[in-house]
């Protein structure tokens, strides 16, 4: 199909799903080496959703695009691509993404699929999803990061096993007409393998298959440089948003929102305060949900947009960071 570059892309709606367990830090007390004093003040915060035993990622999922596409008034009919942002799918095959179009209803006309670029991933299904409606190939993109993160955690691992959540944000992703104002307005991905290490799952991967000594050695648990991760995150995550605000003759000034990718409070506040981004125009949930990956800035959005902080109309920036290492920036008119 021939490209029309007067065609531009908006995000119509957004859903969030998430297991309804709590976990607080009470609770992780009670089994890992740790007090809610400790995670609190390090990471900002105090509870996450955990899946129980018969529930799923793609379940989650599911409920996130049910969400977008009752607030869009569509159905899932209307959906032509589902582009799944994950790093923890129910299995490596078939994707989540097509588990989710099952669970959804979607028919045969609508392809699915998944892309893994860490907690970058929602982002980088984003600046796929834009390319696709403005080349005109697709009309109606559903973009869902989702993750089961507390399936991969090692509980007797304090620094890691306190961070992570389960979560699910959706949006979807349609034309937007000649005379509105909504459109997704520029996204960026960037990745820098060399330091794929400090960040990464090592085990029951082809490199080295699921055995009894990657199951002893824990190596099928998120493992992760915490030091190593700040340094990167805090100067990626900044240089990315710097250079979308430079591209469009913009300064944080002219930005209503922010939304950076909700890992932990230290990072926030570090990438916020080089941007000189006032901590009112921060949006936040760490708190209640811990770091969800790829779900953690669409879920903030939803939640911002549907208590009426964020109004249509209003600029919003995003950034996000994870293990490749991948970052990524989003701006957007919402």
């Amino acid at each position: 199909m021939k490209s029309n570059t007067t065609i531009r892309a908006k995000i119509s709606a957004l859903g969030s799903g998430f297991p309804d367990n709590i976990v607080t830090n009470k609770d992780l007390e009670k089994f890992v080496d740790t007090s809610d004093q400790w995670i609190s003040e390090r990471t900002g915060i105090r509870e996450r959703r955990r899946l129980l035993d018969g529930e799923n990622n793609s379940d989650i999922g599911a409920k996130a695009a049910l969400a977008a596409l009752e607030s869009a008034g569509k159905t899932a009919a209307d959906i032509d691509l589902i582009i799944g942002c994950t790093n923890t799918p129910d299995r490596w095959m078939p994707s989540m993404a097509a588990m989710v179009q099952a669970k959804i209803g979607a028919t045969e006309k609508c392809a699915a699929y998944d892309i893994v670029t860490a907690c970058a991933g929602w982002l980088a299904g984003m600046q796929i999803a834009n390319a696709f409606i403005r080349s005109g190939q697709y009309e109606n993109i559903l973009v869902v990061g989702s993750e089961a993160l507390t399936r991969f955690v090692n509980w007797k691992d304090r620094g890691t096993c306190v961070l992570f959540g389960d979560g699910a944000g959706a949006a979807l992703v349609t034309r937007a007409s000649a005379n509105e104002k909504s459109e997704i307005i520029d996204m960026r991905v960037r990745s820098d393998g060399r330091y794929g290490d400090i960040l990464d799952m090592p085990g029951a991967g082809s490199r080295m298959p699921t055995s009894q000594t990657v199951i002893d050695g824990g190596l099928q648990y998120i493992h992760m440089n915490g030091q190593e991760i700040f340094k990167h995150a805090v100067r990626n995550m900044t240089s990315i948003c710097e250079e979308i605000l430079e591209a469009h003759r913009l300064t944080i000034n002219d930005i209503d929102w922010f939304i950076p990718h909700q890992a932990n409070i230290r990072i926030i506040d570090a990438v916020g305060k080089k941007l000189g981004a006032p901590t009112e125009k921060v949006a936040l949930n760490v708190h209640k949900y811990g770091n969800t990956s790829t779900a953690t800035i669409p879920t903030c959005f939803d939640e911002y947009a549907e208590t009426g902080k964020i109004k249509r109309g209003d600029l919003v920036l995003m950034t996000s960071f994870g293990g490749g290492l991948t970052w990524a920036g989003g701006l957007v008119r919402w």
